[in-house]
């Protein structure tokens, strides 16, 4: 998000924010495909359920990059047809999901430590 932000205020140039943001995809991707993949294992369907569509995206938007791009964000077309405020819009949602996911888990954490 701050990327994205420091880009729309002509802080950085787009060749940079992009290099920045692409190198973390495939990370991100693997780890959410990890984390969705133990959930379906360990049978804790609700958060595997709540994890699929999100993992599923991130795949989709990895497979989806035109050839010739320079990754799932492109310097020469990230200002074209509002990309900057979609990929914003779309870093704002996930930081709600993984806020949502971070307390699901540490609710999770404390009921089966805590004493009965």
């Amino acid at each position: 998000i701050i990327t994205l932000s420091d880009l729309e205020c002509d802080y950085i140039n787009a060749r940079s924010c992009c290099s920045k943001l692409n190198k973390w995809v495939v990370p991100e991707l693997i780890g959410h495909a990890v984390v969705t993949v133990l959930m379906l294992i360990s049978l804790h369907w609700f958060i595997f359920l709540l994890n699929l569509p999100v993992a599923t995206w991130n795949i989709y938007r990895y497979i989806m990059v035109p050839s010739g791009n320079m990754g799932v964000f492109d310097p020469t077309e990230i200002h074209n047809r509002g990309q900057l405020k979609s990929h914003t819009k779309e870093a704002m949602i996930k930081l709600g999901f993984h806020l949502l996911c971070f307390f699901m888990y540490l609710y999770r954490l404390v009921s089966k430590i805590a004493p009965k």
